[in-house]
């Protein structure tokens, strides 16, 4: 006895074996839970085509009322993942192509990797994967029943027309998540613009002094002495644009960019215990040659150690 079938775009290639492959392992899952072993035999998942799949009731095993709400449930579960894991970086690029015609292949292509970190990695990295699991598996929850709600009213279901026409709260959040993602790609293009004009006004500013020492306290804090490792006062930047354009553009843990830029060092020896911090890095790209990263040295080991913050 046929219950329903799943239909995908033959566009999609191998698709359709990916998907009966994991409508077959989650019923065998959800079938087992409070049955007995012939439950997972009560159906089976026949690929009929290059896009079909039907779900067959194997009979005298299978009990509606008894077999029935945990078919819907694992067949809703298993199509969210393949929603999830398979249709989403197409969904992404679909909603980036109709709201932003008129950006370039590539700053779609950019932005596309944007919600790819958000969703899937780097914006999050500070919280571990456990933030990433648990927001994962919520989308995938969002859409599983939406899925288990049409099933028990319908015995055809097409995956495209489904993600395209319905799915309405998921698809909302994606073009949220699209939205946050070009926000932050027009940021962090304005702010490597601003970077790369600091670049080039250090290249044209005269040196004053020929060594500086950056002692990395941790953080944002930072304490700078000159070559003899005397404390150094700094002043603001005598260039009324370069002043004007670090204190609209600039964050303030990052002012010490500022000070370095007033003293125009020859050279910069930064001592840190964290290289690989995004101001540190910015120093680099701003400072370019004359920038030397040392984790350890004689003459940082001892205060550095402690002056640097737990």
């Amino acid at each position: 006895m046929e219950l329903f079938t799943v239909s995908l775009p033959t566009s999609l290639g191998q698709s359709v074996n990916k998907l009966s492959k994991l409508l077959t392992e989650q019923a065998v899952v959800d079938l087992h839970i409070g049955s007995n072993a012939e439950s997972a035999a009560a159906v089976e998942f026949q690929v009929v085509s290059e896009q079909d799949i039907r779900c067959q009731a194997v009979l005298p095993h299978f009990q509606l009322q008894l077999h029935g709400p945990a078919v819907y449930k694992a067949t809703s579960k298993a199509i969210a993942e393949f929603v999830i894991s398979e249709l989403e970086p197409d969904m992404l690029s679909s909603i980036i192509r109709r709201k932003y015609r008129n950006h370039s292949s590539a700053e779609s292509a950019a932005i596309e990797k944007y919600c790819h970190d958000l969703l899937h990695g780097k914006e999050w990295d500070g919280l571990g994967t456990r933030f990433l699991d648990a927001d994962r598996l919520r989308r995938k929850g969002k859409v599983a029943a939406e899925i288990e709600q049409y099933l028990q009213e319908h015995t055809q279901l097409n995956v495209t027309g489904f993600t395209t026409f319905r799915l309405e709260p998921y698809r909302r959040e994606l073009t949220e998540v699209v939205e946050y993602a070009l926000d932050e790609y027009v940021l962090d293009k304005q702010y490597q613009e601003f970077i790369s004009l600091l670049k080039y006004f250090v290249f044209l500013q005269d040196t004053k002094v020929p060594m500086i020492h950056l002692l990395h306290k941790g953080g944002h804090d930072f304490i700078l002495y000159d070559e003899s490792f005397q404390l150094l006062d700094s002043k603001p930047p005598s260039d009324r644009i370069v002043a004007e354009m670090l204190e609209t553009e600039m964050n303030i843990e990052d002012m010490v960019i500022s000070s370095l830029i007033s003293v125009s060092p020859k050279h910069i020896t930064i001592h840190t215990r964290q290289p690989e911090m995004q101001v540190i890095r910015t120093i680099e790209t701003i400072f370019d040659q004359r920038v030397t990263v040392c984790v350890q040295c004689v003459s940082c080991s001892s205060s550095l150690d402690e002056l640097i913050q737990p």
